[in-house]
């Protein structure tokens, strides 16, 4: 599998480890009053959906960047590969 790296173009998928959901990026507010109930879902309930699904992949044997690879999981194909940041930045910036 390839990966088209926003970085340095397509590398080998070996590359990479690829460490769950990217959903990790949304990481909750220790002080909300809610915090240890958001943080229990955010530790441990979490989607194994069939189809597509945003990940985090680490590339390990690379420059060491986080990405955002949005892959079919069915078919392994990937649509989509974003840096972390941006993506964090993105989600931080939403009210």
């Amino acid at each position: 599998m390839i990966v088209d790296h926003p970085l340095l173009g397509p590398r080998d998928s070996a590359e990479f480890v690829i460490l769950g959901d990217a959903a990790l990026l949304d990481r909750p507010d220790w002080q909300d009053p809610q915090a240890p109930e958001r943080f229990y879902e955010y530790l441990y309930l979490r989607q194994n959906p069939a189809g597509l699904h945003r990940e985090l992949w680490y590339h390990e044997q690379g420059d060491r960047s986080w990405l955002v690879v949005t892959r079919d999981t069915t078919t392994h194909d990937i649509v989509s590969v974003e840096l972390a940041r941006d993506v964090a930045r993105r989600n931080k910036a939403k009210p």
